[in-house]
């Protein structure tokens, strides 16, 4: 199994990751959903400053469960991904390089992560506890008015997810199925 350390500190690291390969992700993440997301992108589209430097970083797509006391943070499994593909080219755009979620891209992002030489995991719904284990530290870096919500920073040690879409574009949602259907003949 591989080992990802975010930030990302060699961008070729990036291109050897390939589709379908178990990778355990360590280091420092910024959460961020829909709402979050939508409030971000309007903020660069107005060419206001964004107080977050995102080069070689990774946005893991989940809103967490509130904690309980003495919990560094809730249950907190992945969103779906594709909920936020209308803004993954220009958080790309931003120096962002591994993205984690769950399901499947479009066709627009994985030409996104291509263009910009990242990556996209897939992490497991349904584990939220596993996935809460791996959560070191959090704090809230932007909106926070959106609770959940908000653009957070987590610390995660050995997050376990499979690379879903690689740099060059393959994609486990296309290859795994076409893959069993031979199998079935």
């Amino acid at each position: 199994m591989k080992r990802l350390y975010i930030p990302v500190t060699n961008e070729e690291e990036i291109k050897s990751f390939k589709v379908g390969q178990e990778v355990l992700v360590s280091g420092r993440l910024f959460v961020a959903r829909d709402t979050a997301h939508k409030r971000l992108i309007d903020m660069f589209k107005r060419g206001e400053d964004i107080p977050i430097d995102f080069k070689n970083g990774a946005i893991y797509y989940m809103g967490p469960c509130p904690e309980k006391p003495g919990e560094v943070i809730g249950p907190c499994g992945p969103t779906t991904a594709g909920r936020m593909d209308i803004f993954t080219p220009i958080v790309l755009k931003l120096g962002v390089k591994v993205l984690i979620g769950k399901g499947k891209r479009s066709p627009q992002v994985k030409e996104a992560i291509k263009s910009y030489g990242a990556i996209y995991l897939a992490t497991f719904g349904g584990a939220a506890i596993l996935i809460q284990s791996c959560v070191k530290s959090q704090k809230i870096l932007m909106f926070e008015d959106l609770g959940p919500e908000a653009i957070r920073e987590i610390e995660v040690e050995a997050l376990p997810c499979v690379v879903a879409v690689d740099s060059q574009g393959e994609d486990i949602y296309e290859i795994g199925p076409r893959k069993y259907a031979r199998n079935l003949k």
